[in-house]
């Protein structure tokens, strides 16, 4: 095989990205990637630098002879615990592709659930003021029916979403090599989406933290006013838009972010994020089993909400804390 071919098979076998093997030899990691694609060969000083790494010969380095890998395969490396997968240009367009649709679904699918306990709000405050002439069990019934209504849908979004990135699960939690053009690619396409991203980052989180504003206007009326319940819905009106516009694009950053191996989705990440999925699942089981006995137990729906920020806000800190101690 060719040099290009052996320098790949090399690095890989000592288990580093094309980003380490740059650092090692005071280069940019676009050379090395130059070096890979049969771009460029480096100069005589530079191979003699490779054979001293890698531990062979120079002749070795610069012989040409073998096959070159092409499509998605596995490779085997030597010093990680098991297989690295190695990811092409047409797998990778499809990755991109299903991220893309399913930041729209996810997007919508956590606005609706946000959204759900609006109607029952309104419909009980309203109640509650005189404003409706209906018992508050029926009020309480018809709120119930629309916020069920609501989370059926954000539901099956959840799961087709989920579905359709399942094959692409290894992108998250296993370490990957990159065929020559894919890293380019995605950095191009992270470059041009980077003032999107941005923008609608900004957007939604301004709009959740002025969400509170109509609350505090509401105030103003006195505190026994409908307008008071309003103010709250309002609250998780403004929130759900927010929250929707940074989900959407903070799914499509993150997809190219696992292509590139950056930010938390870093080899040495993916191995601590293996241990963090088991704290993840009980942590939200817990929340989810004293949200539900809460509002089923207390029959306190119109406030019982309040545990999801407070449980996110939370989890941060747990996780932190398990870092630490891992440390």
């Amino acid at each position: 095989m060719i040099f290009a071919d052996k320098l790949i098979d090399l690095r890989k076998k000592s288990g580093w990205s094309q980003e380490e093997l740059a650092e090692k030899l005071n280069v940019s990691r676009q050379a090395v990637s130059k070096w890979e694609g049969a771009q460029s060969i480096p100069d005589m000083a530079r191979i003699v630098q490779l054979s001293e790494l890698f531990h062979v010969s120079t002749d070795y380095l610069l012989k040409d002879e073998m096959e070159q890998a092409d499509g998605t395969e596995i490779v085997q490396d030597s010093s990680a615990e098991g297989p690295v997968r190695t990811i092409g240009m047409e797998e990778a367009n499809a990755f991109l592709k299903v991220k893309e649709e399913n930041s729209r679904r996810v997007a919508i699918a956590v606005m609706l659930c946000i959204l759900s306990p609006v109607a029952l709000i309104l419909l009980g405050g309203a109640q509650s003021y005189g404003l409706l002439k209906w018992s508050e069990n029926a009020a309480g019934g018809i709120g119930m029916v629309i916020m069920m209504l609501m989370i059926a849908p954000a539901v099956g979004l959840f799961v087709t979403s989920a579905q359709k990135i399942s094959r692409y699960e290894y992108l998250e939690k296993e370490p990957v090599e990159t065929l020559y053009g894919v890293t380019g690619m995605a950095r191009e396409r992270k470059e041009r989406f980077q003032p999107v991203h941005s923008r609608y980052l900004i957007i939604g989180i301004m709009l959740c933290v002025a969400s509170c504003i109509p609350l505090f206007l509401s105030l103003i009326l006195g505190d026994e006013s409908f307008m008071m319940v309003a103010g709250l819905a309002a609250i998780l009106v403004l929130t759900a838009i927010g929250v929707m516009m940074i989900v959407r694009v903070s799914i499509v950053q993150g997809s190219y972010q696992m292509l590139l191996e950056e930010q938390e989705y870093t080899r040495e990440n993916k191995a601590n994020n293996k241990h963090s999925g088991y704290i993840s699942a009980a942590y939200w089981c817990l929340v989810t089993a004293a949200y539900l006995a809460w509002s089923f137990i207390g029959n306190a729906w119109r406030d019982s909400w309040i545990i999801w920020p407070v449980a996110g806000v939370a989890f941060g800190a747990v996780m932190a804390i398990r870092n630490a101690l891992k440390k």
